[in-house]
């Protein structure tokens, strides 16, 4: 007996590595009573089943769990085998449901499935003593291997937890805190587990976890992977789910609730068997625990409510120092470090009629990496000198902001010093708009009323009368 069993799984072997991975996805009929299940199922001929993603959401059906099968065949003494998944959908309603195409990746390759519509009429009678339905039921390996008995599943206790942390208890205001959604497992853990309609479920987790008075600098993770990390003396791996930088607007607490996670959970067969199911699809819900993050005041300054938090320096650039004036000149005040990069404002400009400065052009980039939001805001000037001599640019351009590493107000402060030659342009603006000698001679005009004598009139009318006559004369010429 034990030699036929070496036999066996040496012939099951060879084939295994001989023949060529078959992977077909297949989806159930095209109509259905309302009381029937709908089904796709993914099939690996020849190989075994790996590696699945997740069953595709269908509108109008719901999910009620997967299943799995196997079979091996002999045929002139030829070994095939396969080995099945097969996810189970209910209809909600009577109607036609349209299954959309997608693509589902199975043991690292990419399939795609076209579409269809089903028909969902109204409940059938299920013929529950079909001799001919109860005989292709069964697995004729499972007979072959005295397999006949329903197979028992334990639920395994699990070692693992939702963990919902934030890297700081208190902040002021403005200060960011970064907050991170994880699923923990041990290292020591036995329950299979997977995840299941994640995309779905985090979007209803964040309409809860998500604070009203914070802005929000989401990392947004594509890719779940898992990283070793140690708790007190146990070492898991951390699944992060969501990772955010928060930055409260005023000083009220900010809340975190308790959030739940539902995972598949599978449960395991007593007796597990080399062509049997082995395990069973089940769903548990793990939950976080809430979490609070205290906010304080930032200290007494007169423009505590107007300044940035973080940590800040300055990158400034200017095209040159020698200037003219009336001549433009560029300007960058750019400000980079860790904190609410888009809460950055321009510096409030000291002008004292030596300079027209003009409205910045503005750009920032963030960068959200490793648990921090750091990034840069560039404030691009044109200025123009208008009167000559050395000027101190830190006398014009300041910018203000706390530090919460030293808990103190800091300047950021412009070191450029340029040197400006050239005629004033003080009193241009006065000459380009003067209007001539009329005003000049309006001092000593006299501005009472006088009425032209009898000579005056006459003098005009002669005048008129010689520029007709010299008008009439020089026609007459062209013309001939």
């Amino acid at each position: 007996m034990v030699k036929r069993i070496y036999f066996w799984l040496a012939a099951f072997s060879i084939f295994h590595f001989g023949k060529a991975q078959n992977i077909q996805i297949a989806l159930g009929p095209d109509e259905i009573g309302q009381n029937q299940a709908w089904t796709i199922t993914v099939t690996v001929n020849n190989d075994r089943l790996k590696s699945y993603e997740n069953f595709p959401d269908i509108e109008g059906f719901q999910k009620r769990g997967t299943s799995s099968s196997s079979q091996t065949n002999i045929i002139n003494g030829q070994i095939s085998s396969s080995q099945s998944i097969i996810q189970t959908y209910v209809p909600i309603r009577q109607g036609t449901v349209n299954v959309p195409s997608f693509k589902m990746k199975v043991n690292d390759q990419v399939l795609s499935v076209n579409g269809k519509k089903v028909k969902v009429g109204a409940p059938v009678q299920i013929q529950q003593n079909d001799p001919l339905r109860s005989f292709f039921d069964r697995d004729p390996m499972s007979d072959f291997f005295g397999r006949n008995e329903a197979t028992e599943f334990l639920d395994i206790k699990e070692d693992a937890l939702l963990a919902f942390t934030t890297n700081k208890d208190e902040v002021y205001v403005g200060e960011g805190f970064t907050a991170t959604l994880s699923f923990l497992i041990a290292d020591n853990n036995r329950a299979p587990m997977q995840f299941h309609d994640l995309g779905r479920q985090l979007s209803e987790i964040l309409k809860k976890l998500r604070p009203g008075n914070c802005w929000e600098e989401n990392f947004n993770i594509e890719n779940i992977e898992g990283e070793p990390i140690r708790i007190g003396n146990k070492n898991y791996t951390q699944y992060r789910i969501y990772q955010a930088t928060y930055f409260p607007l005023n000083n009220q607490v900010v809340n975190f609730p308790s959030a739940g996670l539902e995972m598949i959970k599978f449960k395991v067969a007593k007796n597990p068997s080399f062509f049997g199911q082995n395990r069973k699809e089940d769903f548990k819900t793990f939950y976080s625990k809430p979490k609070t993050v205290r906010v304080k005041e930032l200290p007494p300054h007169p423009l505590r409510d107007a300044v940035a938090v973080g940590n800040y320096k300055l990158d400034e650039r200017l095209q040159r120092a020698q200037l003219q004036t009336g001549q433009s000149v560029s300007y960058d005040f750019n400000v980079y470090g860790e904190g609410n990069i888009s809460s950055i404002a321009k510096p409030a400009l000291t002008n004292t009629g030596a300079f027209d400065f003009y409205e910045p052009n503005v750009k920032q980039s963030i960068t959200r990496e490793g648990g921090h939001v750091t990034g840069t805001k560039a404030f691009s000037y044109f200025m123009i000198p208008k009167e000559p001599g050395t000027y101190k640019l830190g006398d014009y351009f300041q910018w203000i902001f706390f530090n919460p590493h030293t808990k103190k107000y800091d300047t950021l402060k412009s070191q450029q010093v340029v040197s400006v030659t050239g005629e004033s342009f003080k009193n241009q603006s006065i000459g380009s708009n003067d209007l001539g000698s009329f005003y000049d001679r309006i001092d000593s005009a006299d501005n009472s009323l006088k009425s032209f004598s009898n000579n005056s009139w006459m003098k005009w009318v002669i005048n008129i009368f010689i520029v007709v006559l010299l008008g009439a004369t020089v026609y007459v010429i062209l013309k001939k």
